[in-house]
């Protein structure tokens, strides 16, 4: 089996593992990738997921050597990809080509990168909520050089990310962006150590899981939808998850009632 979920407690760590292919993706993997992402979605006991590739390569892109067996007229391969999943596309759009590139989870992903992300895989990883990347990692669209689009969000997501100048130069030339230069534009949101992406990510999970959920993923939620919106439609939207989170925070203000969190402490 090529993806794998391993559980402590309310993290989950996604973990794709085709070391053969450097972690490119074919069919299967994209299916139960996002198979995996929506059971994750739906399980009330996770609050957070880590994604990761083993063995030292995040994602190398869609599997071309997969590609290179279909018929030309078909290139997705398959005429009818399954459905993308039950929120913020009503099953219109199918699935990516890259799994779960295109689900609208509840819930935050980390993504925790060692080696390349490239092509359909640096997609994959701009689809998360945060990225922890090793230092010695790069992202880039490599599948400049054989004319294959991104079609799993990259045009969209990078801008929104690192802003439309800077998003065009790596689109269009699909250079190789290292950590150090993915930090500096605001493309990842953590540096570590070679080999130490899965550890740090999975602890800035926990920190995000023991926080109260309601009001993290409504804030999320309201941060992910104000995009397309006015500035009052935002404000308007942002009110409304609030109300959502306001239903469970008394059990927030008799902690501090207590005493926890004096002097900014988030110890306790």
């Amino acid at each position: 089996m090529s993806v794998r979920i391993e559980k402590d407690g309310a993290v989950w760590t996604v973990i794709h593992d085709r070391p053969e292919a450097r972690n490119a993706m074919d069919p299967a993997s994209a299916d139960a990738l996002t198979e995996a992402f929506l059971e994750f979605d739906a399980d009330k006991d996770a609050s957070v997921a880590v994604f990761y590739g083993a063995g030292g390569s995040f994602c190398a892109g869609w599997d071309l050597k997969y590609v290179s067996s279909l018929n030309a007229d078909y290139p997705l391969g398959e005429l009818d990809i399954p459905p993308a999943g039950p929120r913020g596309n009503g099953g219109e759009i199918p699935r990516g080509p890259l799994g779960p590139s295109r689900l609208e989870l509840d819930k935050p992903v980390i993504a925790a990168i060692e080696g390349p992300a490239v092509a359909g895989g640096m997609e994959l990883g701009l689809w998360c909520d945060f990225r922890v990347m090793a230092k010695d990692s790069y992202f880039g669209v490599y599948c400049r050089r054989w004319g294959v689009p991104l079609i799993d969000g990259g045009t969209v997501r990078l801008p929104r990310l690192i802003g439309e100048s800077r998003a065009m130069d790596l689109i269009l030339t699909g250079r190789a962006v290292g950590a150090a230069e993915a930090f500096e534009i605001g493309l990842v949101n953590r540096v570590v150590g070679p080999g130490e992406s899965r550890p740090a990510a999975e602890t800035l999970a926990r920190e995000l899981a023991a926080f109260p959920q309601t009001c993290m993923r409504e804030d999320r939620l309201s941060l992910v939808e104000q995009g397309g919106l006015t500035e009052a439609d935002a404000i308007a939207n942002e009110l409304r998850h609030g109300l959502r989170s306001l239903e469970e925070v008394a059990a927030g203000l008799e902690r501090f009632r207590g005493g926890a969190g004096r002097h900014g402490s988030f110890g306790d």
